[in-house]
């Protein structure tokens, strides 16, 4: 059945989403901030400065304009930076309640919200009013937008507590590059893809730093063992951190030069300051924000995350980075599955 689906946020991945959508024979409408860049797609059918050598079906139509977008939009797909997505989400709140409608809501956006600790799905479900949404779910796993640009095989998974509405975008997303599995664990597949970045920015370091694969082994595995630690002791599933949104994911992104995560990394290995770095990028790195509210996250938790803690250091200039590794290295001797 066809619809039309909104999708916010005209990033790489974002419109890569929608370019899946456009495909699978719905109505897409992408929605941006800059103008230059919805022109750019709608006149060029192209997004440069995100996706190279790409050029997007004609009948992808992208506006700066958020009430069109949402008029007649049975799915909101939000694919903000996530510390943008309160006040996106805010703006949608108001535009659906002029609009009287209530269509369902995913994000594909992976991160925590710096001040709250909030997962996404919670950002969402405290800003739009439940008379305006039917469902939320969120989109995730070890996925680059260059590699769906080329069909490469990706999987993903779609969770949500509500299996109906996990079922619906399941078939919304799903072809034959794009496979889309089902979970009901909200918690554990939104705090694997935010962590995972703090781990591709700590396997950059390495790489920049020039370790080699022994090292990025070890650093996936206890990197994956931490995050485990702390989704497990808000109610995540342990197992999901197994699958395509934990170690999935985390392979994806610690070990690819397609992850800004891991460049960023890379580029701190090497001794450049973390200003430049981020200039250098000229994008979102989300791990930088998760990282600050993963550690606070983990104080007052309780839970140990000596990777988290490391990398926290080196992004506050407590540490460089071959002292936060001496660090790591030098720890008292643990049992592994403590």
């Amino acid at each position: 059945m066809k619809t039309k689906i909104a999708v916010l946020g005209a990033g790489s991945w974002g419109s890569m989403l929608a370019a899946i959508l456009d495909a699978n024979g719905h109505e897409v409408q992408l929605w941006t901030r800059s103008a230059e860049q919805a022109n750019e797609l709608n006149q060029h059918h192209t997004n440069s400065h995100y996706i190279h050598d790409y050029t997007f079906s004609a009948s992808l139509q992208a506006t700066t304009d958020l009430e069109e977008a949402l008029t007649d939009a049975t799915d909101i797909l939000f694919i903000v930076p996530a510390q943008a997505t309160r006040s996106v989400a805010q703006d949608v709140n108001q535009i659906l309640a002029k609009l009287g409608t209530k269509p369902a809501l995913i994000h594909g956006s992976k991160g925590l919200e710096t001040k709250t600790y909030l997962r996404i799905s919670q950002v969402l479900a405290e800003t739009i009013d439940p008379n305006h949404r039917t469902s939320i779910a969120v989109l995730s796993g070890p996925s680059h937008a260059e590699g769906v640009a080329q069909h490469d095989p990706t999987l993903v998974t779609v969770a949500s507590d509500d299996f109906d509405a996990a079922k619906h975008f399941q078939k919304l997303f799903m072809n034959e590059y794009f496979r889309v599995y089902t979970n009901s664990d909200v918690i554990g597949v939104e705090f694997g893809g935010a962590l995972k970045n703090i781990i591709a920015l700590a396997s950059g370091a390495l790489a920049g730093l020039g370790y080699g694969d022994n090292s990025r082994a070890a650093l996936m595995t206890r990197g994956v063992a931490e995050i485990s630690r702390l989704g497990v002791s808000f109610g995540a599933n342990p197992l999901t951190f197994a699958g395509l949104s934990g170690m999935g994911d985390v392979i994806v992104t610690a070990t690819s030069t397609n992850s800004r995560n891991y460049r960023a990394g890379y580029q701190l290995g090497q001794g450049v300051p973390l200003d430049e770095v981020v200039a250098n990028m000229g994008m979102v790195i989300e791990g930088i924000a998760t990282s600050q509210a993963a550690y606070d996250l983990a104080q007052t938790t309780g839970i140990s995350m000596p990777i988290t803690e490391a990398i926290h250091a080196v992004l506050e200039q407590e540490e460089t980075v071959p002292d936060a590794i001496h660090a790591l290295m030098t720890r008292e001797g643990q049992t592994e599955n403590g």
